[in-house]
């Protein structure tokens, strides 16, 4: 039996939404808070003011699109829900990065991996960055309360086979593994979670939040490019947005202009930097758009006897941290191992080399594992970093400059992965690199990634974690807004995202995001009762 379209039947009882890419003339629309994104920060920010009793609009530059569009074939899903249609790279070409873009934003295709911010991370933050109020203790109620608000417990089914890969691995290592929690209520277990949803399991924004707001009297503005924000000495005075057509890659001709007493910049790391930027926002001691972390992730392939099937399945369910803190929060780079889940497309893309090759690749992928190395960017003064800067038609890019300090941590993170699926069983181990082939035992394994010429577009680079470029601190002169996201040079607008985080934070940040935006959505609305 179909599972029904909750935000259908939301729709036919009267939620107020505008698709720009339908408009048949320009449209000014007023609330007391517009908020630029729909995802992690945008949605919690949403239902909370909204709770409050303020009316909220958020504003989406992608599509709506909901249960009964999920069909879980990559072509659709990646053209309509991702960033770039899934194209959206480093400036250089050489890292694939995954970001959302649609209702619901990156929540709508992550997979459901839900960590608290690291200890470590908050302290680092609070000696290193001069952020205020944000310890653990600090933090420890806002993440429960967004916990039982989205489901989050550790995964009771099982692991997959991808997934047991690293739990046998380290458990014969002897390395530390653990269950990943995870934003899911009633989950069939499908592995398709980054294609959409298809049974509202997956406790996104599009299924929470956003009906929440919507339940409340908020509004939603879709298909709509947030392209600047209007200015008027320290106060954002308006939002001018571009209707999109409805693939949400180029403009129709219609504007919309949004009014507000306040304003939040919820659009993630790399495009929360980019509308300040295009709308020539204050920027006294340049800060915006620099320090923007990725989680670089670089992978290992391995072939079993028995069949893996990673396709299906919770994507992410066991994780280890043995190696990220192993020489302190700023010592060498550190990284966190987990296995991504393998549909075709994707994994096509991912296992490299062309015709033959790939074919057998690919043909062999029922019995291929996975595993990737989380890196903690951002501790270590070598560590890469990235800048958010403008292309010459204004959309952002982001210049990620890789270091030496940065390769050794992926030279030792293909080192531990082989370690580990050989651990596991693997009869062969391929670290994704254009030079590598698969290897028989550990000693093969050891002397091919000691003698790779590690460089740009010869490994395989990924990210699905955009941090930074508009960190939050105390001091105006090394931040862009304060630790209660409250921009340093203009009154009325926070920022309510990962754009926030001084560094990477060293776990996927979905919940990091909850946590932090609840808290600072929370005394926003304090703040505008007593305004």
């Amino acid at each position: 039996m179909p599972v029904p379209d909750m935000f259908k039947q939301g729709l036919a009882s009267g939620w107020k939404t505008y698709n720009g890419s339908q408009l048949d003339s320009d449209l000014t629309l007023d609330a007391d808070v517009a908020i630029i994104g729909s995802g992690a920060g945008g949605g919690t920010t949403a239902e909370i003011l909204s709770a409050a009793g303020f009316k909220v609009l958020l504003i989406e530059e992608g599509p709506l699109k909901t249960s009964d569009d999920f069909k879980m074939l990559e072509d659709k899903a990646y053209a309509e829900l991702y960033q770039e249609g899934i194209g959206r790279m480093s400036k250089d070409g050489a890292i694939t990065i995954m970001q959302g873009r649609a209702v619901g934003g990156t929540t709508l295709i992550n997979w459901t991996s839900s960590f608290r911010t690291p200890t470590q991370t908050l302290e680092h933050w609070a000696t290193e960055h001069g952020v205020k109020g944000h310890s653990a203790q600090d933090m420890a109620p806002w993440f429960e309360q967004m916990e039982q608000r989205l489901g989050v417990a550790p995964w009771a089914v099982p692991p997959n086979a991808n997934n047991a890969v690293i739990s046998s691995g380290c458990e014969k290592l002897g390395y530390g593994w653990h269950v990943i929690p995870r934003n899911v209520r009633g989950c069939w277990n499908l592995g398709y979670c980054g294609l959409g949803c298809p049974t509202n399991a997956k406790q996104s924004m599009l299924v929470t939040t956003i009906p929440a707001t919507l339940e409340k009297g908020g509004e939603l503005l879709y298909l709509a490019r947030a392209e600047r924000l209007l200015l008027e000495g320290d106060k954002v005075t308006g939002i001018e947005c571009l209707g999109m057509d409805e693939r949400s890659v180029t403009p129709n001709g219609r504007r919309i202009t949004v009014k507000a007493k306040h304003y939040v910049l919820a659009g993630g790391g790399i495009n929360t930097p980019g509308i300040l930027m295009r709308s020539g926002a204050p920027d006294p001691h340049q800060r915006t758009g620099k320090r923007t972390y990725l989680h670089l992730v670089n992978f290992s392939a391995a072939l079993f006897e028995q069949v893996i099937n990673p396709f299906y399945g919770a994507p992410q369910s066991i994780y280890s941290d043995h190696f990220q803190w192993d020489d302190g929060a700023a010592g060498r780079l550190s990284y966190k191992l987990e296995v991504p889940p393998l549909q075709p497309a994707i994994t096509a893309t991912m296992l490299g080399r062309f015709g033959i090759d790939n074919a057998m690749r690919m043909e062999q992928l029922p019995n291929t594992n996975v595993m990737l190395a989380l890196m903690r960017d951002g501790f270590h003064p070598n560590s890469a970093e990235g800048k958010v800067e403008l292309r010459g038609d204004g959309s952002p890019v982001l210049d990620y400059q890789m270091t030496d300090y940065t390769w050794d941590g992926i030279r030792r993170a293909f080192h531990t992965m082989a370690e580990v699926q050989f651990a596991a069983g693997a009869k062969a181990v391929l670290p994704l690199h254009a030079d590598a082939g698969y290897v028989k035992t550990l000693g093969e394994a050891k002397s091919l990634i000691d003698s790779l010429s590690l460089e740009l577009y010869r490994t395989r680079l990924g990210s699905a974690h955009v941090m930074g470029g508009c960190a939050m601190g105390e001091d105006p002169q090394h931040a862009v807004t304060d630790s209660l996201g409250r921009h340093h040079q203009l009154s009325n607008l926070s920022i309510h995202d990962g754009s926030l985080f001084p560094t990477s934070i060293g776990a996927n940040p979905q919940l990091s995001i909850y946590g932090l935006t609840a808290k600072l959505a929370t005394k926003l609305a304090e703040r505008l009762k007593t305004s």
